[in-house]
């Protein structure tokens, strides 16, 4: 196997240049723990951005896709198949609502089509989103995100998209309109800081787009299946959204998305919207098993209990550093008292991954399958890298 320092040099000489790579060559994972070329092994609070609650190379998962891969990969939804069949009813029977189901590739494809369908149910042409929000770096759903360094660089972005305050009803009463197609709403923000709603807003949310006839959209990308403790965070309000926007942990890692569409909408018109990959039976094999280990393994009540015992052991530290400790199930977030990026790679050194959330935002995102002994080390590494800082 190649050491590390041969597979950083050959990324970075081909690389797109994207993306800012911290200095580790991953190259193996189990449960919450990934492994560098070296089999250095560090505690995974990155999560694949959210797309590996279930872990790394969880035995189901892996079974599913071995399986399924030996059968048929490739699919299109020209045809029928079995394992969408029934993966498209074991969702629907998941889900807080009846609904019908558009699969697709990704969190940015599933916004997209998200922003498409309301345009398409309501005739309408606005959407407004949240500050703060983040959406996707695709051009509708970079234009429903609000962060100018992401937009800026992309203007003129798709017109008719407007942001306002998070979490204040007032201000969403006073934005939409006869015009308005859409209110798009994170029920927790992630990239915008680790930020809950605040109780009732969604319900304010539901109860403003239903008196006005605009549709009311949840973007559960980085909230869904299990991570805020609940299956869906929606279900903390008892909330039923228009459209329920999904993706990241659908397929545990692997690259798939979904928009649940409330049945009072019917089914769309046929040709109206379409994807070659969507639905394809490898991933719906990998999305069945995933749900099934959400579903029978408690997952979400695991996340529930786990951060409630994590926030409350990184409050008891009374960190001078630390502003803050917020969130919800184990998407937590401590707002630091200075930038963020040097505490990243003093926890890397200390064998744990993290993630920003915003310039002064430690976000920590591990697998909801991470046991209590890897948070209390996650604890120690937070300690100790703080109050050296």
């Amino acid at each position: 196997m190649r050491d590390s320092a041969s597979i950083i040099a050959a990324e970075q000489q081909h690389t797109s240049g994207l993306y800012p790579k911290r200095p580790v060559a991953i190259v193996r994972g189990e449960g919450a723990r990934l492994y560098d070329a070296e089999g250095r092994a560090y505690i995974d609070c990155v999560g694949g951005q959210g797309a590996a609650n279930l872990g790394h190379a969880h035995p189901a998962i892996v079974a599913a896709v071995q399986a399924q891969a030996a059968t048929l990969m490739s699919c299109p939804e020209i045809f029928h198949n079995d394992q969408r069949a029934a993966y498209l009813e074991e969702l629907a029977a998941a889900l807080p609502f009846r609904a019908r189901i558009f699969l697709c590739n990704s969190g940015a494809e599933a916004v997209e089509a998200g922003l498409k369908f309301a345009r398409l149910l309501t005739g309408r042409p606005k959407i407004i989103a949240a500050k703060r929000g983040f959406h996707g770096r695709t051009m509708g759903a970079l234009s429903a995100t609000w962060e100018p360094k992401y937009r800026e660089p992309f203007e003129p972005l798709v017109p008719a998209f407007s942001h306002v305050a998070y979490g204040d009803p007032e201000a969403l009463a006073e934005a939409v309109d006869a015009q308005t197609a859409a209110v798009l709403l994170e029920p927790v923000q992630g990239e915008g800081g680790v930020r809950p709603a605040p109780a009732g807003y969604l319900a304010a949310a539901r109860r403003i787009c239903d008196e006005r006839g605009a549709l009311l959209l949840a973007d559960e990308i980085q909230t869904g299946f299990g991570r805020t403790g609940r299956l869906f965070a929606v279900e903390h309000e008892g909330v039923a959204p228009d459209l329920l926007i999904l993706a990241k942990s659908i397929a545990a890692g692997l690259p798939m998305g979904a928009v649940a569409i409330h049945e009072r909408h019917g089914p769309l018109p046929g040709g109206a919207h379409g994807t070659t990959f969507g639905g394809n039976p490898l991933l719906c094999a990998a999305a069945r098993a995933a749900l099934s280990v959400y579903q029978t393994e408690a997952i979400p009540r695991q996340a529930a209990e786990k951060g409630a015992w994590l926030m409350g052991r990184l409050r008891e530290l009374r960190l001078p550093a630390v502003r803050e400790v917020r969130g919800l199930g184990l998407l937590i977030g401590l707002e630091l008292k200075t930038r963020v990026q040097p505490t990243l790679q003093a926890l890397l050194e200390r064998g744990v991954l993290a993630l920003p959330a915003g310039p002064t935002v430690l976000r920590l995102l591990p697998p909801l399958v991470i046991t209590y002994d890897e948070l209390e080390q996650v604890v120690a590494a937070i300690e100790a890298t703080l109050q050296a800082a």
